[in-house]
């Protein structure tokens, strides 16, 4: 049985981190796993922003709720299911998610989640569990799967290198030049001939 673990952030639909910075002028918030490959460090440092500008939960679900996929990345996903089992492995948060994944027809998604006080204000983070994306894939293999894993940052290299098949898609160069063991993809048919032979490898 074949299983492909996606990153949702990059892969799939727009850095959620970016478009708020973007949206509230705040550069700092900028800032994500593809530049900070400590998510402890990255997560501490947005809550931080986000308390000194008095933003909360529901000033980012206004920005995820006007959002939408990636262009071509619904026909992509539904492509690929009809061929593998796909899991969504992210490090983003239930919280911001489900109106994302109702667009992407609700795929299976394992991420974490966050807590909020009574006026909406992000007091803190849970991870599911430490290094999950690595431990998902480890999981999955230890019950027989064949597991083809793509991201495009640093939280997804350990993924990539736990699974049998590891797939970079869209990444920064400084992620590419750190980790030139994985195959580059630029678009999501180039994503699919590399998912395809990486299975037939096995």
């Amino acid at each position: 049985m074949q299983i492909v673990c996606l990153d949702l952030e990059g892969v799939l639909v727009p850095e959620i981190w970016i478009e708020f910075a973007e949206r509230t002028g705040i550069s700092e918030l900028r800032r994500t796993t593809r530049d900070e490959p400590n998510y402890d460090t990255l997560m501490k440092y947005r809550l931080d922003i986000l308390a000194r500008n008095k933003l909360g939960l529901p000033d980012i679900q206004a920005v995820i709720a006007s959002m939408g996929p990636m262009p071509g990345a619904r026909t992509f996903l539904d492509a690929l299911r009809e061929s593998y089992q796909v899991i969504i492995l992210s490090d983003t948060f239930y919280e911001f998610a489900k109106p994302l994944m109702l667009q992407l027809g609700l795929p299976t998604l394992f991420c974490h989640s966050l807590e909020a006080d009574e006026n909406g204000v992000l007091v803190n983070y849970h991870l599911r569990m430490p290094d999950q994306k690595r431990e998902a894939v480890k999981r999955f293999k230890e019950l027989n799967f064949t597991v083809v894993a793509a991201g495009d940052s640093y939280n997804d290299t350990a993924m990539l290198g736990e699974a049998h098949g590891g797939i970079l898609y869209r990444p920064p160069e400084n992620v590419v030049r750190e980790f030139p063991q994985y195959p580059v993809t630029r678009d999501y048919d180039a994503l699919r001939v590399e998912i395809d032979r990486a299975f037939a490898r096995q």
